[in-house]
């Protein structure tokens, strides 16, 4: 089993007065990451599955007395696929509330978060984690540097989800086996997308704009849509962890673009399988993007991980001076340009530079890469 980068964090949060919640898209083993919590905790564990109809009958508006017999003499509660459960934010409170000697670790896909019925009843109450399909610094703990770097490019095309880095051989079935069965489950089933083709065009129409900057109006056109139906459906599929978005920097300069955005993939494999595109890197024409968002990615994954909180851009002038990516953290600015290749080295832009006094831009390619991602 490849041990999960946020496993001791979620240990170390145990038993203090705090549900844990754990989140994240489907099939990227929050199940598997929640098992060996319990198992490594040494507590009492009660394992409960939502996906059973009985577990989700006894679990949805109980009262504390029923709740506690339920539980019985566990230390440690687990609900697994707590989004099948009705108010169970409500359930999660009574808990909490009246008995302060037990903890629970939930799991559940994003429908917990688009259903909106969790948020409220535990502010204040609760540890959340957000769990992505394999990262860098998880997978070479599992193996080692020297292998991740040999397989560098074929998780670039083919991405990190569990399933599909333990089946090598079988990627682009796994891939297309997830955007056929699971990557929309969440949306369609709390019945918030009625097109769901639509929401194939557009993640296609994303998928070839990786790197780019992302017009809501260009995307209308592309897949026939108003914009605020686009805007719609790319605020949802960010809610389950398919896409991300990334704003411009601007501070200082009149000619920086101050509206724009950016939207990268949490998956290289989807984003690849969505357009029907597998091949080798020296093949394709889009290495470059399919760099950039493997490490913006991957970088993502670390800074979570790692309870770094930094805030995240891109930077690019209407002369089309641009830097790829921008972290602010302790009011320092760094700046961090992507090149697959040493040929594509090119200076920085001066302007950024002596507009922001104090930043620093470093090139990243794929000779220096591993310290950016560890």
């Amino acid at each position: 089993m490849i041990e999960r980068a946020i496993t001791t964090s979620i240990l170390s949060d145990l038993h203090g007065g705090k549900i844990i919640i754990i989140t994240g898209s489907r099939q990227v083993g929050k199940t598997t990451l929640a098992r060996a919590v319990a198992v490594k905790s040494g507590l009492k564990y009660k394992w409960l599955n939502a996906d059973e109809p009985d577990i989700r009958s006894w679990l949805n508006e109980p009262t504390s007395t029923q709740l506690k017999h339920f539980f019985g003499d566990a230390s440690l509660i687990v609900i697994d696929e707590a989004q099948r459960i009705r108010n169970i934010g409500i359930t999660l409170k009574l808990a909490v509330e009246n008995i302060p000697d037990i903890q629970i670790i939930v799991t559940g896909s994003s429908a917990l978060e688009l259903a909106g019925g969790i948020n409220e009843p535990l502010t204040g109450r609760k540890w959340e984690y957000s769990l992505y399909p394999f990262s860098f610094q998880e997978l070479c703990m599992k193996t080692t540097l020297v292998e991740e770097l040999r397989l560098k490019e074929h998780r670039m095309i083919y991405g990190l989800y569990p399933e599909v880095v333990n089946n090598p051989g079988r990627e682009a079935d796994i891939l297309n086996s997830l955007i056929n069965s699971y990557l929309f489950k969440d949306i369609l089933s709390l019945e918030q997308v009625r097109k769901p083709v639509l929401i194939e065009k557009i993640l296609q129409a994303l998928a070839f704009q990786v790197g780019s900057e992302v017009s809501f109006n260009e995307i209308g056109r592309i897949v026939g849509a108003d914009n605020q139906t686009i805007e719609r459906y790319i605020d949802l599929l960010q809610k389950v962890y398919v896409i991300y978005s990334m704003s411009s920097f601007s501070r200082n300069m009149r000619n920086e673009l101050k509206k724009s955005r950016k939207i990268y993939f949490w998956d290289n494999g989807i984003r690849n399988s969505l357009i029907r595109n597998f091949n080798p890197l020296s093949l394709r024409n889009d290495t470059g993007a399919l760099w950039e968002n493997y490490l913006i990615t991957e970088r993502l994954k670390y800074l979570h991980y790692s309870k770094r909180y930094t805030n995240t851009y891109f930077w690019r002038t209407t002369q089309q001076q641009e830097i790829d990516y921008i972290e602010i953290h302790d009011g320092l600015i760094h700046g961090y340009e992507f090149k697959w290749s040493e040929k594509d080295r090119k200076g920085t832009p001066k302007t950024f530079l002596s507009a922001y006094t104090g930043s620093s831009v470093e090139i990243i390619t794929r000779n220096n890469f591993v310290d950016f991602l560890t």
